[in-house]
């Protein structure tokens, strides 16, 4: 099983902090967030890790990941406007580092209050694709902003829509993905098809209803630093004592 952490975004909304510096390698707590997210990933267990990033930031994540078993891959962009998405960036990475394995999708920019094995041990358990999902609670909040997912008894995905305008569930899946190997010809037809590169909840959107996908609820508090209220209120959760 491999993991890959998208990491190649621009972060506008959180400029200035983010024009000089990728969201991911910014501090939660006295530490980089991509180190708290590794470290929330690493009980499910790895034989490769890879983080995508862009040709801006590619020199600052290798040296963050030093001498580890990271692999930097940087996609070749330079901005907003020649960007992949995070769903190209994906086919980017299985095509350049040949892929051919389960691979585990995540977004730099989660945070995790609890560690994250059970998700690899159900992903390895059934072996099909699985979708985190986390109850927002509130539909004002779905609506534009996150995906709204129906499921069925089996924990199946019945429905699914990005930033819906009529949200019809506050159950939300979040950018924590299991694809096993057989799905991932699936993830370069998507591409193929020129269909919507970017958001990778889109991906979802589209497979649901080709192989079955379905979903893990994570467990404790789950943060998706997209504003910098958001990035604040993360800092103070784990700069305090534990």
């Amino acid at each position: 099983m491999r993991l890959l952490v998208l990491g190649a975004g621009y972060a506008t909304r959180l400029y200035p902090l983010t024009l000089d510096r990728a969201k991911p390698l910014l501090p939660i707590g006295g530490r980089p967030m991509v180190d708290r997210l590794l470290e929330s990933l690493d009980p499910i267990g790895f034989d490769e890790r890879y983080v995508v990033t862009n040709a801006k930031f590619a020199d600052q994540f290798r040296d963050w990941a030093g001498d580890s078993d990271v692999t930097i891959v940087d996609d070749g962009t330079t901005s907003e406007e020649d960007r992949l998405g995070a769903i190209g960036d994906i086919g980017h990475v299985i095509e350049r580092e040949e892929i051919d394995d389960d691979l585990v999708v995540v977004a730099g920019d989660n945070l995790f209050s609890e560690t994250l094995g059970d998700f690899g041990r159900l992903a390895r358990q059934r072996n099909e694709p699985l979708l985190a999902v986390h109850d927002i609670g509130d539909l004002d909040l779905i609506r534009g902003r996150y995906n709204s997912i129906e499921i069925d008894e089996a924990g199946r995905v019945t429905y699914f829509e990005e930033k819906p305008q009529e949200p019809r569930s506050t159950l939300s899946g979040i950018a924590l993905y299991f694809y096993p190997r057989q799905t991932l010809p699936l993830i370069v037809e998507y591409l193929a098809n020129g269909e919507n590169p970017d958001q990778p909840g889109r991906l979802v959107q589209w497979l649901y209803p080709r192989v079955d996908v379905f979903t893990w609820q994570v467990p404790g508090r789950w943060y998706d630093i997209g504003s910098r209220e958001q990035l604040e209120e993360a800092d103070r959760i784990f700069s305090a004592p534990s």
